[in-house]
């Protein structure tokens, strides 16, 4: 168990340092700016507020702050603290995400701000998501500027990860929009806590998302995320909706969400609400922030996870955190072949061209330009 233990602490040290690695010529600092927010409303003649970004809608007094940590009443206005100003920034493979549907074997410059509208007792990153942006070293760096930098390291899509990006909504809205008229594509890693107007407001300039599952009911949220799953199964309609590419993570935790018939509830789900082609990705646990007690997810039950899956009916289901392993590969779902292979995050074979099989011609969806 020891073993076990240290190996995930290593895991998450790893994903931390790599995270907050320093992009050539940008220069980290303490700086935490005040805009006001989008999405909120006046309570009272008192100066109560109360926020309409997530479905926590915090009502807050004078200097009050959100569950996120980000959102601040002053004066009886709204203010953002998360605007401009990553704590993490990197050029990360895009299969890092994980997006494996979304422009194979290219890099995303990935931001985040301090903060999270979750409190996951087993988040991977939570050094991050449970601080508070005036708590980290941060960089100085405006919409404007996260574009160029994109550019300038040849990335093909910007990344809003690591932590909550509802939480820092109008800095990703801002930057999404420039980095639309740039070329770029906006690649949003979200939980999905948010509410229907915001994320409809924000979808015309999203390109992909990836939303994590905690669980498939309320009492695995409640236990595990203090939050409630059916917002979360709306964003994901909404995102289908507006056509924003869709994947699926669920980390497999043991004992918590690794039962297979709930696995197999939420496939049924997936396959009727949002398609049998939407990408499910299940990934692998290590023993994090407060589940360090929690052993690593057995290789066997994600592989029984995935077969559940594709009992089901799902054509794309994957297997993460388990390098080599061959559940990490895309398959024709028609002729069965393999079309991407992966060694972790790299792409050691890509048999899709043109957005379909190379050897049977099925078409094999997802944003391949």
């Amino acid at each position: 168990m020891r073993k076990k233990v240290l190996l995930g602490m290593a895991f998450c040290l790893c994903f931390l340092l790599f995270s907050l690695f320093k992009l050539e010529g940008v220069e980290p600092n303490l700086s935490s700016t005040l805009r006001e927010a989008l999405y909120y409303i006046k309570l009272s003649e008192e100066g109560l507020v109360q926020c309409q970004l997530c479905p926590r809608r915090c009502v807050l007094g004078e200097e009050q702050r959100g569950v996120c940590g980000v959102r601040i009443n002053k004066g009886g206005r709204l203010y953002t603290l998360a605007y401009g100003n990553p704590c993490a920034l990197h050029v990360d493979p895009i299969e890092k995400k994980p997006l494996f549907h979304v422009l194979p074997d290219s890099e995303s410059l990935s931001i985040a701000v301090a903060g999270c509208n979750l409190g996951c007792i087993f988040c991977q990153n939570w050094q991050l998501s449970q601080s508070r942006p005036d708590e980290t070293t941060n960089y100085d760096l405006p919409p404007e500027e996260v574009v160029e930098l994109a550019l300038k390291n040849d990335c093909q899509t910007i990344a809003c990860t690591y932590t909550e990006p509802t939480i820092f909504y109008e800095y990703v809205l801002d930057t999404a929009k420039l980095a639309r008229k740039k070329g770029l594509k906006n690649l949003w890693i979200s939980c999905g806590y948010t509410n229907p107007e915001p994320l409809r407001q924000l979808c015309p300039y999203l390109d992909g998302a990836a939303i994590g599952l905690k669980g498939f009911s309320d009492e695995v949220y409640q236990e595990i995320g203090a939050a409630q799953f059916s917002p979360i199964q709306e964003t994901m309609k909404i995102l289908k909706e507006e056509g924003v590419w869709l994947e699926i993570v669920y980390l497999v935790i043991p004992t918590l969400n690794d039962d297979l018939d709930e696995i197999r509830q939420m496939c049924l789900w997936i396959k009727e609400s949002l398609g049998e082609e939407t990408p499910l990705h299940f990934s692998r646990f290590f023993p994090a922030y407060k589940l360090i007690h929690l052993p690593l997810t057995p290789v066997e039950t994600l592989e029984k996870a995935r077969k559940t899956a594709q009992e089901v009916g799902l054509k794309y289901v994957y297997i993460g955190n388990v390098p080599g392993h061959p559940g990490q590969n895309t398959y024709c779902p028609h002729c069965k072949k393999l079309l991407i292979e992966r060694r972790g995050y790299f792409i050691t074979a890509n048999h899709i061209e043109e957005g379909k099989c190379k050897f049977c011609g099925e078409t094999i969806p997802g944003e391949w330009e």
